[in-house]
């Protein structure tokens, strides 16, 4: 059996998406490092929409604002776009201020 994530876990994906544009480095255990771009997120997860070469089980680290240095596994890959889940759930209080910082136009939050 290859080392990728056991992705077994619950779909966790009801959670509200909220539009971001925010590109990051992100540390692939396989391929180095790779320039993503994030186009929505929520407190379980994110959406990259320049996801050529990833595949269902990849690892990556990524660096947020507010929340650090965090785990994810690639859940879906369809086209160019993938979807994560992140290895743990990010706490309400840091995804708002998370939130705040990746999306300061208000119009564009999602009402909470």
């Amino acid at each position: 059996m290859g080392a990728g994530a056991q992705l077994s876990v619950t779909d966790q994906r009801r959670m509200a998406r909220h539009p971001v544009d925010h590109p990051v480095i992100a540390e692939h255990f396989g391929k180095g490092d790779l320039r993503l771009h994030i186009a929505n997120i929520s407190a379980n997860g994110f959406m990259v929409d320049n996801a050529d070469g990833l595949v269902r089980g990849d690892r990556v680290i990524i660096r947020l604002p507010v929340v650090g240095r965090i785990e994810s596994y690639v859940i879906w890959c369809r086209d160019n776009r993938a979807g994560f889940q992140f290895e743990r759930i990010i706490r309400v209080d840091d995804f708002l201020a998370l939130i705040d910082t990746l999306q300061p136009n208000p119009r564009l939050r999602k009402l909470r």
